[in-house]
């Protein structure tokens, strides 16, 4: 059987994209969104994004982890976009969609798509670090060593601990500088570090947000793929509305791919 799909990046965090408006890639097999994913014997991604038709939205975001998990994904989310765009699925460059969090609405903008986020709840504050849910739970660090090593070892170390073992998290090391944020993620769903993570960034700028008593703004954050831009109003109960994700969503190329046996 061959496979036909699109490659995106969002800031160094990629995507299998495929086609899913007729319905062909309903039963998608965890087994088989694993294989595809994979970096040695498949094509290659941090996930796999199935675009469908919806009822009364543009179209609706369907997304794996490259283990077969579904979650939000920020970055995805973004690029779904895009690839919705070369599918003629958007009309103007105003776009709503559904996922798996909710309805979502997008602007397309050449390269890039600035995107707007669900409502997010108070930040939980932990003794050590900050749980902010973003569409995918995050926990966040301030921890200025993003050497890969100490990432993974940090990342894995929370991710699999007593109280997220079970259902695991998504963790930030964040630093922050005078103009700007740099956040390094460990995935959830990967089980590794990433380039960039859309909804970690977002959560890691909410942080931000409340630790320097900001009521609403924006903020640049540099990953290791690349440059995002978060913009934020916090409520008089400490909640977040008007959450912009803006950046770069890419096509890299078009292939086939063809299933053995």
């Amino acid at each position: 059987m061959a496979l036909q799909f699109a490659k995106y990046q969002g800031t160094g965090n990629d995507f299998i994209m495929l086609d899913n408006t007729h319905g062909a890639h309903d039963n998608l097999s965890t087994a088989v969104i694993s294989a595809l994913c994979d970096r040695k014997f498949g094509i290659g991604a941090d996930g796999l994004i199935a675009l469908k038709s919806h009822n009364t939205l543009d179209f609706q975001v369907v997304y794996y982890n490259a283990d077969g998990t579904q979650s939000f994904c920020g970055n995805g989310a973004r690029c779904a976009v895009a690839f919705a765009h070369t599918l003629g699925l958007l009309t103007n460059p105003h776009t709503n969609f559904m996922a798996i969090d909710g309805p979502h609405e997008a602007w397309l903008c050449q390269e890039e798509v600035r995107l707007k986020m669900a409502n997010v709840a108070p930040i939980l504050k932990l003794e050590n670090g900050y749980e902010v849910q973003t569409g995918s739970p995050h926990f966040i660090l301030e921890d200025s060593n993003h050497q890969s090593s100490h990432v993974v070892e940090v990342g894995r170390s929370i991710r699999y601990n007593e109280t997220y073992g079970n259902e695991g998290i998504n963790v930030n090391l964040m630093s922050i500088h005078e103009n700007h944020i740099q956040v390094a993620t460990y995935e959830r769903g990967v089980e590794d570090e990433t380039l960039s993570c859309g909804t970690g960034v977002t959560a890691a700028a909410l942080v931000f947000a409340q630790i320097k008593g900001l009521p609403s703004g924006k903020v640049k954050v540099q990953t290791k793929g690349g440059e995002l831009l978060v913009e934020w109003n916090r409520r008089p109960d400490a909640s977040f509305d008007e959450v912009y994700l803006t950046g770069p969503a890419k096509h890299v190329y078009n292939g086939t791919y063809e299933f053995k046996g």
